[in-house]
C-alpha cells in the first residue's frame, strides 16, 4: 500500500525523532556508567575518542542521505546495495535485536525509577516479578498506540521529547554551580585497581555506543520525511544536541562526586547526584525526567524496530520473510511490531528469571549494533573509491569510521561478541525463508558460506560456554 505523501515528516518531526531514540535512559545512569570503570582523565580522552568516531559515522549517514538518495532504508538499504543480500539482512537484523533489546533494559530501568519513590518500592531494581508484569502492560499499551499511526505517535513524540530535555538541562544548570575542581581532580587518572588508561577508555566504549543509538534514525526514516536534506540536517543537529548534554552530564557529575563514589551509587546515577547536590527534591525531580525520557524513547524505538525489520521484508528483493513486510491500514508494519514486542516480552521475562541487569542488557544492545554500523562505514569506504568528487572526503571519514568500529568491537570484548554470533545466528532460518520465497539459493558465493559459518562456529561457542556457566545473559 503507497505511503501517504500528506504524512510526511518535516525537519521538527525528525530531529525530535534522532534526539527521542537517542536520549533515552542512558544519560540518566550516565555518570556511574563512565565512573565504575574510569577516572576522569580517562572519561575524558573516551568522549574525545567518541565524538570524533561518531560525528563521522554522523557525517556518513549524512553524505549517504544526499548522494545517495535513491536508497532510503537507512543501515539495511546501505550494507546490501555494497555487500550483497546475506550482509544486508544481517545488518537489518542485527541493528532489529539491538533495538529491542534496548527496549528491555527501558522498561527495566523505568520500573526501577519507580521503584525509588516509596509507594512504588515493590519494583525493585526493575527486575522484580511486579515490575517485569507491569513492564509487559505497558510494552503493549504502547503496542497498540502505534498500531494507530505514524503521524500521531511522531506529534507525542515531539511533546515528549521537549518535555524530558527540560530536566535534564536544569541538572546540568545545578551541578555547574556546585562543581568543584579539587573534587574533579581526585584520582584523575584513576585508582591502581581501575588499571592502565588504556584499560578504562576500553570500559567506557560500549556504554558510549549505547548513549549514542539513533544517531542513524532518521536515515531508517528516510521514506517518511519530506526531502533527504531534511533526513540530513536532522542527523547532525541531533548529534550536535545529545553529545552536548552527555559530555556536560558526565564530566560535570566527577566535580560534584569523587569518582569511587559515583561508580558505587544506583541506577538512575543522575538522580543520586542531584539528590546529593540540592536534597531529596533533585532526586524525585531526575527519576521522574527518566520516566518521561523511557517513555519518549520507548516509543521512538518501538517505531523504528519495526520499521528496520519492515525495510527487510518488503519489496521484490526482501531478505526477511515477507508477511514483516505487510502495512495494516494505518501504513504501520504491523506484523513486524508483533513479533518485535512478543520477543521483548519473552525477554523480560528471562531477565526477571536471571536477575540480569540492565548494564548487562545495553552492553548486549550495544553489541548487536556494532557490525551494522562498521559495515555502513565500510559501504562509504565503497563510495569513496566510485566517487572521485569526493574521494578524499569520504576516504577519511570512511578509514576513521572503520578503524572506529573495529576499536568498538574490540574494547566491546569476546564474551559480547559470541552472544552477538548466538543471536546473528537466529535469523538464517528468517534468511533461508525469504530466499525460498523468492526462488533463490541460499548462499551464492563462498563470502557470504564463509561467513555464515563464522557466525554458527561462533554461536556453537557461545552455546558451549553457557552450558558449562562460563557466559551468561
Amino acid at each position: 500500500m503507497a505511503r501517504q505523501s500528506e504524512n510526511k515528516l518535516g525537519l521538527l518531526a525528525m530531529t525530535a525523532l534522532v534526539i527521542g531514540a537517542i536520549v533515552g535512559s542512558g544519560i540518566f545512569s550516565l555518570p556511574q556508567n563512565m565512573a565504575e570503570g574510569s577516572g576522569a582523565g580517562a572519561i575524558i580522552i573516551a568522549w574525545i575518542i567518541t565524538f570524533f568516531g561518531m560525528l563521522t559515522l554522523a557525517k556518513i549517514f549524512q553524505w549517504l542521505s544526499l548522494n545517495r538518495p535513491d536508497i532510503n532504508n537507512g543501515v539495511y538499504g546501505y550494507v546490501r546495495e555494497g555487500f550483497g543480500d546475506y550482509l544486508g539482512f544481517n545488518a537489518a537484523w542485527g541493528y532489529w535485536i539491538s533495538i529491542w533489546v534496548g527496549n528491555v533494559g527501558y522498561l527495566v530501568v523505568m520500573y526501577s525509577a519507580l521503584g525509588s519513590f516509596h509507594v512504588f518500592e515493590f519494583f525493585g531494581d526493575g527486575s522484580t516479578f511486579s515490575a517485569m508484569v507491569c513492564g509487559i502492560i505497558t510494552l503493549w499499551v504502547l503496542h497498540f498506540f502505534v498500531l494507530r499511526g505514524v503521524q500521531s505517535a511522531t506529534t507525542l513524540n515531539i511533546i515528549v521529547t521537549i518535555a524530558k530535555i527540560i530536566p535534564i538541562i536544569l541538572f546540568i544548570l545545578l551541578i555547574a554551580l556546585a562543581f568543584k575542581i579539587k573534587t574533579f581532580q581526585i584520582d584523575f587518572w584513576g585508582s591502581p585497581e581501575l588499571g592502565s588508561v588504556t584499560s578504562q577508555v576500553k570500559n567506557t566504549m560500549l556504554y558510549t555506543v549505547w548513549i549514542f543509538l539513533g544517531i542513524e534514525c532518521a536515515t531508517v526514516y528516510a521514506s517518511r520525511a519530506k526531502n533527504m536534506q531534511i533526513v540530513s540536517r536532522a542527523t547532525i543537529l541531533g548529534f550536535l544536541i545529545t553529545i552536548t548534554l552527555f559530555i556536560s552530564v558526565s564530566l560535570l557529575s566527577l566535580g560534584v562526586v569523587s569518582q569511587a563514589e559515583l561508580a558505587g551509587m544506583k541506577n538512575p546515577s543522575m538522580a543520586q547526584v542531584l539528590e546529593f547536590t540540592v536534597g531529596p527534591w533533585g532526586g524525585v525531580l531526575i527519576n521522574i525526567g527518566l520516566i518521561i525520557s523511557v517513555g519518549g524513547a520507548l516509543l521512538a524505538w518501538t517505531m523504528i524496530s519495526s520499521e528496520m525489520l519492515f525495510i527487510a521484508a518488503s519489496g521484490s528483493k526482501n531478505t526477511a520473510p515477507s508477511i514483516f513486510g505487510k502495512l495494516n491500514n494505518k501504513q504501520i508494519p504491523a506484523n513486524a511490531m508483533w513479533l518485535t514486542n512478543s520477543l521483548i516480552s519473552l525477554f523480560l521475562v528471562i531477565n526477571y528469571v536471571n536477575d540480569a541487569g540492565y548494564n548487562i542488557l545495553i552492553q548486549l544492545a550495544s553489541s548487536m549494533a556494532l557490525i551494522p554500523y562498521l559495515f555502513c562505514s565500510a559501504f562509504g569506504f565503497k563510495c569513496a573509491i566510485a566517487n572521485k568528487q569526493y574521494i578524499i572526503y569520504l576516504l577519511v571519514l570512511s578509514f576513521i569510521g572503520s578503524i572506529y568500529g573495529v576499536w568498538l568491537i574490540y574494547a566491546g570484548g569476546l564474551d559480547y561478541l559470541l552472544l552477538s554470533f548466538l543471536l546473528y545466528s537466529c535469523g538464517l532460518p528468517f534468511f533461508f525463508y525469504s530466499r525460498k520465497e523468492r526462488g533463490l539459493s541460499f548462499l551464492i558465493n563462498p563470502i557470504e558460506k564463509f561467513l555464515a559459518t563464522v557466525i554458527v562456529c561462533g554461536a556453537i561457542i557461545a552455546l558451549f560456554l553457557i552450558k558449562s556457566g562460563h557466559l551468561s545473559l
